[in-house]
């Protein structure tokens, strides 16, 4: 009985198979390695709206009856009571020239056109300037200005953006008169209507702008001296001209085109090419320009920038009648007008 009792007793302090066996330690489970962050696909670029004002895929040209046209002028000759019409023939009327020939009225002071182009790759968007042309005597738009002297053609392939405007002067006669650029003012009163006659032909009124704003470089060949020389003294717009460009164009009134510089060299460029027509008239217009310490270059320079007043000789009087297409160099308009920094090139690009 004792026995059992031992047994007993011993059975109950003998641990358990439970609590005989270790605890094994829980298995740490591997850390699952963060998913990856996929980045969002980025939108793509948005294509920039087209322009507005995009270029042109073609030329533009318009031949433009304007209201603030040179011709025709029922006014006086300048500093005189003479009337520019002094001649009658009945109900005609007619201007008598310094050298005593007569033109009538209703032939030649008549045609208020001008000449508008814009040339391919034109684009108002970008900086631009106007070119104004004036032709020289015995002239008609379009048998010299854009055919014989192929301005049209030498500004599109300068490969600056601009538009040119040439007014009819005295129709196929010679006669240098001015017309209504002799009076004050009525230079910006035509690059006014200029403006507006672009935008037009360029066909989008928010070219409007850039017509406007636009500098002007002045070409003139021959007997259209005598309107630029008006144009820049008494035109009221010289603070858009930024430059002048004679073609065996200066044939008198140097003092004018003199003053203009001095007055406006730090914004503006002067280059004249002469044959032995007009040799004298340079010579005298240097002198004007040392009295008022302005140099000179007598050659074509690298660039027609603010300041520069350049003077080429090319020859003799031969040359004179083509000198607009054969000059120093084959079209000398062309290159002259692609020295001119700050418009080109005109590159072709997709748009109107």
């Amino acid at each position: 009985m004792k026995r059992r009792a031992l047994l007993v007793l011993g059975a109950l302090l003998m641990p358990t198979a439970v609590h005989a066996q270790k605890k094994k330690p829980a298995k740490k489970q591997a850390a699952k390695p963060a998913a990856a962050k996929v980045a969002a696909p980025k939108a793509a670029a948005k294509a920039p709206p087209p322009s507005p004002t995009p270029s042109l895929k073609e030329a533009k040209t318009e031949l433009v009856a304007f209201n603030a046209s040179p011709f025709p002028y029922r006014g006086f000759m300048p500093g005189s009571t003479k009337p520019f019409l002094d001649a009658r023939d009945g109900k005609r009327r007619g201007h008598t020239t310094g050298r005593g020939d007569v033109y009538w009225e209703e032939t030649v002071y008549s045609d208020r056109r001008s000449l508008l182009y814009l040339p391919p790759g034109f684009d108002p968007a970008r900086p631009a300037m106007i070119v104004l042309y004036l032709h020289g005597n015995g002239a008609t738009l379009e048998r010299d200005v854009i055919a014989r002297q192929a301005v049209p053609r030498q500004v599109a392939e300068s490969g600056q953006n601009i538009a040119l405007v040439a007014p009819q002067l005295a129709v196929d006669a010679a006669d240098s008169s001015a017309g209504n650029f002799w009076r004050g003012g009525h230079f910006a009163a035509y690059l006014d209507e200029a403006a507006e006659r672009l935008m037009r032909l360029y066909g989008n009124r928010l070219a409007g702008r850039a017509f406007n704003t636009a500098p002007v470089t002045i070409v003139a060949y021959s007997g259209g001296y005598l309107p630029a020389a008006y144009a820049l003294e008494r035109g009221g717009a010289n603070h858009r001209v930024q430059g002048v460009l004679l073609l065996d164009a200066l044939y008198g009134d140097e003092d004018k085109f003199a003053t203009w510089f001095a007055a406006r060299r730090r914004q503006a460029f002067l280059f004249s090419a002469y044959t032995d027509s007009t040799k004298a008239e340079n010579a005298a217009l240097e002198g004007l320009l040392a009295k008022r310490r302005i140099s000179v270059v007598r050659s074509v320079p690298r660039t027609l920038s603010p300041g520069t007043a350049a003077f080429v000789a090319t020859g003799g009087l031969d040359m004179h009648g083509e000198f607009v297409t054969r000059a120093w160099q084959a079209d000398p308009l062309k290159q002259a007008l692609s020295l001119i920094p700050g418009y080109g090139p005109v590159r072709d690009k997709k748009g109107a």
